[in-house]
Parts: structure tokens; C-alpha cells; sequence
């Protein structure tokens, strides 16, 4: 077992922490350290994908878009 410490919480998190509890005995090591792992990104966004968000967002700003009310009405459904 590896070592351990202690950590204070308010009780506001601590509800949280008992609400996000897979099961009842589940503790609360494993539900910090199940949030913890889904907060880590270990796929981060390439620099083509950044570019492509960007040029996304100047298409909204350019007013470069349809709305799903728009291309619905085009393609008659």
C-alpha cells in the first residue's frame, strides 16, 4: 500500500464527494482518484486541431454558418 495523508474538505464537498459515490462503501481515495483520472487529458489537441477550431470560430464571426433551421428548410425535412 502506498503511503498516505490527509486532506480537509469542506462539507459542501464532502456531500459532493458522498453524491458522486458509485456505490455506498466506495471510498473516498477511489472517488478522488476516478475524478482525477477523468479530468486528465492524455490525448491533448494537435496544432492542427487548434488551427481548425480557429478558423471555425473566424467562419461564426464571418457569419459563414447556416442554422440546422436553414439547412432543414433546403433540404426539405
Amino acid at each position: 500500500m502506498s503511503a498516505m495523508t490527509t486532506i480537509r474538505v469542506s462539507r459542501q464537498t464532502k456531500e459532493i464527494l458522498d453524491d458522486l459515490k458509485v456505490h455506498p462503501k466506495e471510498s473516498y481515495e477511489d472517488v478522488i482518484e476516478r475524478l482525477a483520472t477523468m479530468a486528465y487529458d492524455d490525448e491533448p489537441l494537435s496544432d492542427e486541431e487548434i488551427e481548425d477550431m480557429k478558423a471555425s470560430l473566424e467562419d461564426i464571426k464571418a457569419g459563414r454558418v447556416k442554422t440546422l433551421k436553414a439547412v432543414r428548410k433546403e433540404l426539405g425535412i
